[in-house]
Parts: structure tokens; C-alpha cells; sequence
């Protein structure tokens, strides 16, 4: 199954995952709207929704970028709609924008706090909420979050409470919206990576400290490949999935991983929320 033609949502896509996911799809001849807050540049972050556009039709795709602001409800009807009347529709939805407070109890202000839930788990609601209408008419439809799979270790919870509760609410989104629309076809799935991924903003983090995850992690392009091996499978037959990025790959018959690290040469991290159950065998 191919994604041409097909019409992707994808929050907070000017960078990182969310546009490597893009790009992917773009190769397709896919239409993708771009739906994220960026519109000029960031001083320490790369892309814009307009820098991201570009890149998707230099990759064969074409694009719609749209000022959007996740936690703005009235905001995120407001691209639905210029996306549904711009393409004719939407098929897929991507909830990939979030925020990331790897903080204690005591560390995390309420304001962090409230960026983080009303990110994450309402920004992912209210978008699949706004979208849903028109997944219903999509042929193929599916809903893809960027979120864990659920695991009520109190190690998962013990030093990043309120950043897990956050990814977390995501992940139960899956689950409840993938029963709720199982009989309509409409697949809900989550994914996550194996390892940590060399995003911008994990640049960042490690640029201005001694921590050296990034030699440890891998490229965006890994998780881009899994997220097109899913949205490329039936919807009837592929919904309430925590999928996991190299597991999924492996599946597709992807064999050899080396290509994927970000530098080469170096044993890779854990990421978080994984279990001793996903790397068996790896």
C-alpha cells in the first residue's frame, strides 16, 4: 500500500520526528499539512512550518503549512478546517507535538506542568476530537501517537512523575479511542522509539552539559520508517498497537540497523518506558 495521495495532519512537524515522518510519506506523493506554532525562526531551534514545507515538496510531496498552537483549541478547528477545505479531507492523523520536562515532584513548576498536559494529552485528544469526523469518510484511516506503551512500574513514574502522566494520558488516548473506533475502522495506534532519538532538542540538552546521549541515540529517519510501515497497513486489521521502532522494522524485515545510529560506532541507550520484554532478542 502506498501513501500517495494520501492526506497526513501532522502536529508539530517543522522538526525533529515529526518532519522526518514527513519527508518519508512526501516520497510517496502524499499531502501533508504541517500544523505547528514555528513561523519564524527559533533562536536555538531549527525550521519553520515554511522551511518544513519545502522540504516536503523537495522530497515529492506537497505541502500545507498552518500556524497552529496545540493548546489553542479553537485554533487546531481552525487548521482542520483550512486542511479539509485546501485537500478535500484528512486520512491520517500524526499527534507527534508534545513537551518534555524530565523533572521530580519539587523540580516542576506548574506552569512546566501545564505545558506538558495541555501539550500532550489534550492537545492529542482535542486534535484526534477535530479530526475524527473526517477520518470516518477516509479510506485506510489512522491515528498515530507519539506516546509509550503503558506500564505502571513505579520506576517509569518515580523521578518524572508529571512528564509521564503526560505521555502516558497520550498513550491511553490509544487505547480508549482504539476500542471506541474499532468497529468504524478507524486505527488508533501508538509508537516509540528503542533508543533515544537525536532530535533538535536533544542536541540541545546535551550540548550545554556532560551528558553524551546523543552519541548514543539514532537518527530521526528510524522512527519515519516505522511510522510508514504502519500507516501502510490495513486500519481494520491494525489498531490499538503500542508499537516500538525496531521492532516494527524487524517485522517489515529490516535487518540491519547500522545505518540508523547517529554516531556510528557507539552502544546504543535505552529509552525510556521500555521494558526488559522489548529487547529480547535484540
Amino acid at each position: 500500500m502506498s501513501l500517495k495521495d494520501k492526506i497526513i495532519f501532522i502536529t508539530g512537524g517543522s522538526r525533529g520526528i515529526g518532519l522526518a515522518v514527513a519527508k518519508r510519506a512526501a516520497q510517496d506523493g502524499a499531502k501533508i499539512v504541517i500544523a505547528a506554532k514555528t513561523t519564524e525562526p527559533h533562536p536555538t531551534l531549527p525550521g519553520t512550518i515554511y522551511t518544513a514545507a519545502e522540504e516536503i515538496v523537495q522530497a515529492g510531496g506537497q505541502a500545507l503549512p498552518l500556524k497552529m498552537n496545540i493548546r489553542e483549541v479553537d485554533e487546531i478547528h481552525a487548521a482542520v478546517g483550512q486542511a479539509v477545505d485546501h485537500f478535500g479531507g484528512i486520512d491520517i492523523l500524526i499527534n507527534n507535538a508534545s513537551a518534555i520536562s524530565l523533572t521530580g515532584t519539587l523540580q516542576t513548576d506548574m506552569k512546566r506542568f501545564d505545558l506538558m498536559h495541555e501539550c500532550d494529552v489534550r492537545g492529542t485528544f482535542a486534535t484526534s476530537q477535530a479530526c475524527l469526523p473526517h477520518l470516518l469518510k477516509a479510506e485506510n484511516p489512522h491515528i498515530l501517537n507519539n506516546s509509550p506503551p503503558l506500564s505502571m512500574k513505579p520506576k517509569w513514574f518515580a523521578n518524572t512523575v508529571a512528564y509521564t502522566m503526560a505521555k502516558y494520558g497520550m498513550s491511553m488516548c490509544t487505547l480508549g479511542m482504539a476500542e471506541e473506533f474499532k468497529e468504524q475502522g478507524v486505527a488508533v495506534n501508538s509508537i516509540w522509539p528503542i533508543t533515544p532519538i537525536a532530535t533538535a532538542a536533544l542536541k540541545i540538552a546535551t550540548a550545554t552539559s556532560m551528558d553524551d546521549t546523543l552519541n548514543h541515540a539514532r537518527k530521526p529517519v528510524i522512527m519515519a520508517d516505522a511510522v510508514y510501515w504502519i500507516l501502510t497497513q490495513p486500519s481494520r486489521e491494525c489498531t490499538g498497537n503500542f508499537f516500538v521502532d525496531e521492532l516494527v522494522l524487524r517485522e517489515a524485515g529490516v535487518t540491519n540497523f547500522d545505518h540508523y545510529a547517529y554516531s556510528p560506532g557507539h552502544e546504543l541507550a535505552r529509552d525510556f518506558y521500555l521494558d526488559d520484554e522489548y529487547f529480547k532478542g535484540i
